[in-house]
C-alpha cells in the first residue's frame, strides 16, 4: 500500500474547529464536509488540493471536539495520508475507524515542506521527500490496522 502526492503544511495545535468548523456539522455528507475543509486556517485548500495529495503538521494534530467529521472532511477532500509529529489520541482513532492513513513521525513533519512531493510506502513505514531526496522511518501499520484503512474504514473492514 501507498501514497504519493503534494504536500499542504500546518503547524502545531491543528484542531478539530479548524479542520472542519462547526457551523458545518448539521451534514454527515462527506462530499459536503471536503468542501470546507481547513477553510479558516487555509481558505485556498480546497482549491489546491488534489486526489491523492499528503498533509504534513507538527504537535497535536487534531486536538479538540472528538467529532469523527475531522478526519472524514480530509478524506474526502483527497488527501491519502496525515503525517504528524504527534497525533491527538481521539483523532487518531476516528482517522482509522473512517480508513484515513496517519502517521506519526516527527522528523519528517519537521523536514518536509509545503509543495514537497512525497511518497509513502505503508507496508514498511518509510516516508520519502521526493523534491528533497529525504526519507524518513515511521511506524509501519499493524496488520489489523493495515486491514482497516484497506476496507475504507472499521465498519467496512467487519462486513467482510
Amino acid at each position: 500500500m501507498k501514497a504519493y502526492g503534494k504536500v499542504h503544511k500546518y503547524g502545531d495545535n491543528v484542531d478539530t474547529d479548524v479542520i472542519i468548523p462547526a457551523r458545518y456539522l448539521n451534514s454527515a455528507d462527506p462530499k459536503e464536509l471536503a468542501t470546507h475543509c481547513m477553510e479558516d486556517i487555509d481558505k485556498d485548500f480546497v482549491n489546491k488540493v488534489a486526489d491523492g495529495d499528503i498533509m504534513v503538521a507538527n504537535l497535536n494534530f487534531g486536538c479538540g471536539s472528538s467529532r469523527e467529521h475531522a478526519p472524514i472532511a480530509i478524506k474526502a477532500s483527497g488527501i491519502s495520508c496525515v503525517i504528524a509529529s504527534t497525533f491527538a489520541r481521539i483523532f487518531y482513532r476516528n482517522a482509522i475507524n473512517i480508513g484515513l492513513p496517519i502517521l506519526e513521525c516527527d522528523e519528517a513533519a519537521k523536514g518536509i515542506d509545503a509543495g514537497d512531493e512525497v511518497e509513502i510506502d505503508f507496508d514498511t513505514g518509510v516516508i520519502t521527500n521526493k523534491t528533497k531526496n529525504q526519507t524518513y522511518q515511521a511506524q509501519p501499520f499493524p496488520e489489523f490496522m493495515k486491514g482497516i484503512i484497506n476496507a475504507g474504514g472499521l465498519l467496512n473492514s467487519l462486513k467482510k
